[in-house]
């Protein structure tokens, strides 16, 4: 006999092997293609395929489901969050429902583990009251170094609505930037062609970014920066091809430049809109302190 299961609606189109993995066992993506060659998997009683996209009320039975071994997963790379460093993190939170955490992701922290990142926000935040009932799910990221306004959403469903409106170009961000020298007042768009290389392949990527000063002086400008596009460290590469490099950027930054000693890279995140069921959203994330302090002195 099969062991029957039904599609929640937090799984409404995802990837049958992704549900399966999650709501039935987890096993190698190779050993789930199998079973399906071998028909011990129907969706509504019919045969399917990896790639399938569950439906809410999808039935599907699962043969001989005892013989299937779970991988075991590892948690030697999950930080593990001291009390008050949990309690802390809830200073930053601007908007927590049911569906979505909005955070002011302080500098200085990953939004997930890496290969040079141990301690990241995800893993100090998931054990907190804020996902007691839900777990978070990642559908945008900002640098590391770069603070401010941070989506987390709590549900599957939400994932991929987030997901859906940044790749469609319907979630709008607004950055705040302090920049080495005067930038021209009448320079509204920074347009360029940005390299990255992936496996030793050159990539060459358009970027466009809208740009209005706030304020400046001979050393430095405050800019409000409204990406079109999202690509990887693209305000920051583009705003060196500019020759105004982000104060604080020890990545990308014109060697003729006196450095300025900071731990703090210059670079925010303050403000996110979109619309959801024709209801507009907006949220603003306060600059740090040092951020502050730079302004006041410096401009």
């Amino acid at each position: 006999m099969p062991k029957t299961f039904t599609v929640e609606n937090d799984y409404q189109n995802s990837r049958f092997d992704k549900w399966f993995k999650n709501k039935v066992v987890n096993i190698p993506h190779s050993l789930i293609e199998k079973i399906i060659r071998q028909n011990k998997v129907k969706v509504n009683k019919k045969k399917t395929k990896s790639s399938y996209r569950v439906q809410t009320g999808d039935i599907i039975d699962v043969y001989e489901l005892s013989k299937f071994k779970p991988q075991k997963k590892d948690f030697s790379n999950k930080y593990k969050p001291k009390k008050k460093e949990l309690g802390r993190y809830s200073d930053y939170i601007i908007e927590d429902n049911e569906n979505y955490l909005v955070v002011n992701k302080p500098s200085g922290i990953p939004v997930q583990s890496g290969t040079k990142s141990f301690k990241n926000l995800i893993d100090i935040l998931k054990d907190t009251k804020y996902f007691l009932n839900s777990k978070p799910y990642v559908v945008h990221r900002i640098d590391k170094e770069t603070s401010g306004i941070l989506i987390i959403a709590k549900n599957r469903k939400f994932a991929q609505l987030f997901t859906t409106l940044f790749r469609i170009r319907k979630i709008h961000k607004t950055y705040l930037a302090i920049v080495y020298g005067k930038v021209n007042k009448s320079f509204k768009t920074m347009k360029d062609e940005l390299i990255s290389y992936e496996n030793n392949k050159k990539i060459i990527q358009n970027a466009i970014t809208n740009l209005k000063i706030i304020r400046s002086n001979d050393r430095y400008s405050l800019l409000e920066l409204n990406p079109i596009t999202g690509r990887k460290h693209q305000l920051r590469k583009q705003l060196l091809n500019l020759g105004c490099p982000i104060v604080g950027d020890d990545k990308y930054f014109l060697n003729n430049l006196k450095k300025i000693k900071t731990r703090n890279l210059f670079l925010h995140a303050y403000k996110i809109k979109f619309m959801i069921n024709n209801v507009q959203y907006n949220f603003k994330a306060r600059y740090n302190n040092i951020f502050e302090d730079f302004l006041r002195k410096n401009i």
